[in-house]
């Protein structure tokens, strides 16, 4: 059976004994397996259709905390996102303008810029569309239009230098167009490298051995075939659901179809994006609907609906330490509030 999940790591059957230089079991070679599977971070997530500048990400960061392009002046990024509780609202799905109720969880945007897709349903390419999105967005920003969202940032003299900084060159700079590629631009640098990224960079210390034996089961159940490459996850999509329908486990109010309201095909039904594992043990609570508190709990649910396996105490127990092992450091700016621009008062 194919070994996947929507949320969380896949699971182990068996324990084995230590490897050769104290390496992880069942491997004489874990870390260059791991390096086969996996990469470590890069030290930013840039790209050549919105490179990084520092007056561009200075502007971003800036915006990403900027409430009063909100219908109603309560809503920015900042709000779902806070970086104090890792970048998730730690909600089961978050609330928008006007105590609007959102249809998902929000994830955290740590390393998200690396997905393949944002959104649990993958209706947005990137960081960049989704911050377009969502100054629109009925259950988000609220605002009616683009163009208003364009007035209010106009109206707010301290924005002007800081978009001609960002833009130079541009005859009108302050445009939703350019706000979403700040912020796309911000998000990129928004990078946590963790133990594991030690590891696979040849310091064979960084993970423990209860970490290391979860890294080995996490690769010979097969796991690494949807959770990999550099961000452990978030470059597929895939059905939440495989072994047994995933609603009769976690606690979710009613099944959510997934992909299907994006592409109408039936095999998307209750298919979704692969998340990142990344910080997983610190942005609580799990899956699209938030439906499930405790990750031990998220880790058993997934043996089960994807695997069809009842893991026991002990085998949860090595892939929580493999999955702590994925929390990084926070970036020290990022954990800096800027000061949002004065309004014009003439």
């Amino acid at each position: 059976m194919k070994a996947t999940s929507v949320v969380l790591a896949c699971f182990w059957l068996v324990t084995c004994g230590p490897g050769n230089n104290g390496q992880s079991p069942g491997t004489q070679d874990l870390g260059a397996r791991a390096r086969g599977e996996f990469s470590p971070l890069p030290a930013t997530i840039a790209t050549e259709a919105n490179p990084l500048t520092q007056a561009k990400t200075r502007l971003g960061k800036i915006l990403f905390y900027e409430t009063r392009i909100s219908v109603d002046g309560t809503v920015s990024c900042a709000r779902c996102h806070p970086f104090s509780m890792y970048a998730a609202d730690g909600l089961k799905t978050s609330v928008g303008n006007r105590c609007s109720p959102n249809a998902r969880n929000a994830p955290t945007v740590l390393n998200a810029a690396g997905q393949i897709a944002q959104h649990w349903i993958g209706n947005r390419t990137d960081v960049e569309d989704q911050a377009k999105q969502s100054v629109t967005g009925a259950a988000s920003f609220g605002m009616p239009s683009i163009t208003a969202v364009e007035d209010r940032l106009s109206q707010i003299e301290g924005y002007r230098p800081l978009f001609a900084a960002a833009f130079p060159g541009e005859s009108e700079p302050i445009t939703v167009a350019h706000m979403a590629e700040a912020i796309g631009a911000f998000e990129r640098t928004l990078v946590t490298p963790s133990p594991f990224d030690a590891y696979l960079s040849g310091n064979e210390s960084a993970l423990g051995e209860k970490e290391r034996k979860g890294l080995a089961a996490f690769m010979d159940i097969g796991c690494a075939s949807c959770h990999s490459g550099t961000y452990v996850g978030g470059e597929t999509f895939d059905k939440f659901g495989i072994d047994v329908p995933y609603w009769e486990f976690t606690k979710s109010e009613k099944p959510d179809e997934g992909r299907f309201a994006v592409t109408k095909k039936e095999e998307d039904r209750y298919v979704f994006k692969v998340p990142i594992l990344r910080n997983v043990a610190r942005t609580p609570p799990y899956f699209h609907d938030g439906s499930v508190e405790s990750l031990e709990t998220a880790v058993w649910i997934m043996a089960k609906v994807q695997l069809g396996l009842d893991i026991s105490p002990d085998q949860r127990g090595h892939i929580l330490a493999f999955l702590e092992a994925l929390t990084g450091k926070l970036p020290e700016d990022a954990l800096k509030l800027p000061e949002l621009p004065a309004a014009d008062r003439r």
